[in-house]
């Protein structure tokens, strides 16, 4: 099949005309894909309620059309899923992505149409292709395969028609024919469900393979990468798989692992963000060498961006491309060609420039600590994990922290319950320099410890390995996109996880 590839090369290169036009004119791309998606839907149950067909402007949507969450959808959900049709969108919906979200109970179902396959997933995947190929001319990527650790099998079939699974699963089921010529391992592999053994699996079953480009979350890349060259005795992935060039991730903040990453496969790999959620594929990098992912503006989705502070108002306002400033935080809202109108997505982003319009994901709307206003996020603690790892010649696999509120005196802190795959010397110089790197990075932080004023030093407990994962495993949650929550802003998790601590 080594014979399609060049094939597949020079298509991929050839393509970037197409991303040039909507970077060029972000704005106007946008609004013919609001035009369209209003098209679509003004033949929809939902459309006659919020009088689509009337509405001839981004004015007159966000009037006509009010801000929902998963729980305003999911009646309409819930019928789609009982075989009912043109209630969010005017085609069929035959597939629904289970969204793992974070470790919650509650599953959300969200409806994946043939566009939204086509012109969002599929073709976000291959803008990704031609961007990396545009900055790196000299790649031979499609030479070899590219191992994909998606999630697991999980489809389930509601009635002859509909079906569903998560994520990568449905992706993978998706997929077309040439697709699977340049992917490894084979589908019965890669949709495994118990990833103890997909993990040995994928380790035996692709070294062999003439390896190129490796895509997964950060942690279980990790595990299998390790296994491998447990399996191999090879000092670095290098060794086994020689023409890796590229790993692509996303899912959570790659900042804690680059070090990790570095040693484990060597010299000579590129690594590329991307963004690519349930609800859509909304970005990547354009260039690997610099931070923020490229806003893919032309791909099925309108998007919106709610100043932070709005989150919760009865109306909240929302404002366009034209209005964000770099820097600041912004809750996502997105009508899609999957059927959601406005619908806010619960992540928070950054812009890291405009024109062309960059974002990184700074965290969750509900992922945060601000039991004292000290406003932390998680791209605070991302960036004060990686600095505090730094001076410390430690390094993190997994984390996650949590208010603690002190009697007597008033005062609190932040209780941290740290994985290590190198652990420090001293819990209390990592302890000392997270704390210091926080007070850089956040000024309300450091406000609030200024004297202890209202937050004394953070408490850090060394988990042993692999509690973690016992954790989400007793969740039913073990593999694929499941993740630990990185912040909350209660005790619910922390107090969970603390009684598996051992010693």
């Amino acid at each position: 099949m080594k014979l399609l590839s060049p094939a597949i090369s020079r298509l991929a290169r050839f393509r970037h005309w197409r991303i040039e036009q909507w970077v060029s004119d972000p704005v106007a791309a946008q609004r013919e894909v609001l035009q369209d998606l209003v098209t679509h839907g003004q033949y929809t149950e939902f459309g006659r309620k919020y009088g689509l067909k009337e509405i001839f402007s981004i004015r007159m949507f966000k009037q006509h059309v009010p801000i929902q969450d998963y729980e305003d959808l999911k009646p309409y959900i819930d019928r789609l899923m009982q075989g009912e049709e043109n209630l969010l969108w005017n085609t069929p919906v035959n597939w629904f992505a289970k969204s793992s979200g974070t470790t919650s109970d509650k599953s959300k179902f969200i409806p994946i149409t043939q566009e939204s396959l086509e012109d969002c997933h599929f073709q976000a995947a291959k803008d990704v292709l031609t961007m990396y190929y545009n900055h790196r001319s000299e790649s031979d990527l499609l030479t070899g395969k590219g191992l994909v650790i998606g999630g697991s099998h999980q489809i389930s079939r509601l009635n002859e028609d509909i079906q569903y699974g998560d994520l990568s699963a449905v992706l993978l089921q998706n997929t077309p024919v040439w697709a699977s010529w340049i992917r490894t391992p084979e589908l019965s592999i890669a949709l495994m469900d118990e990833w103890e053994s997909k993990i040995e699996r994928l380790a035996r079953s692709t070294i062999e393979e003439d390896v190129t480009s490796v895509s997964g979350v950060p942690t279980w890349t990790m595990i299998l990468m390790k296994r491998i060259l447990e399996i191999t005795g090879k000092r670095t992935i290098k060794d086994v798989w020689p023409n890796l060039e590229l790993y692509i991730h996303g899912g959570v903040s790659f900042l804690p692992y680059r070090e990790q990453f570095r040693k484990l496969i060597g010299e000579g790999c590129h690594y590329l963000e991307m963004y690519n959620a349930s609800e859509g594929f909304f970005a990547a990098q354009d260039n690997p060498d610099e931070e923020g992912m490229l806003l893919f503006l032309d791909h099925g989705v309108f998007y919106e961006f709610m100043p932070i502070e709005e989150y919760g108002k009865p109306s909240p306002r929302t404002i366009g491309l034209k209005a964000v400033e770099t820097g600041k935080n912004y809750a996502m809202v997105i009508s899609t060609n999957g059927g959601l109108w406005r619908y806010l997505v619960g992540d928070t982003v950054q812009f890291t420039s405009t024109w062309p319009f960059r974002i990184k994901v700074s965290g969750r709307l509900k992922q945060f600590i601000n039991a004292f206003g000290e406003e932390v996020i998680a791209d605070n603690t991302d960036k004060a994990i990686a600095i505090a790892c730094a001076r410390t010649g430690s390094m993190v696999s997994d984390y996650t922290a949590a208010p603690v509120y002190f009697d007597g005196d008033g005062k609190g802190a932040h209780e941290w319950l740290i994985e290590f795959d190198q652990a420090p010397s001293s819990t209390d110089q990592f302890a000392y320099e997270l704390d210091s790197a926080l007070k850089s990075l956040n000024s309300d932080y450091e406000a609030k410890r200024y004297k202890d004023l209202a937050l004394t030093m953070p408490i850090v407990h060394l988990l042993q390995k692999g509690v973690f994962n016992e954790w989400l495993k007793n969740k039913g949650k073990l593999g694929g996109q499941h993740k630990v929550p990185r912040l909350s802003n209660d005790r619910t998790y922390i107090d969970d996880i603390k009684p598996m601590m051992r010693g």
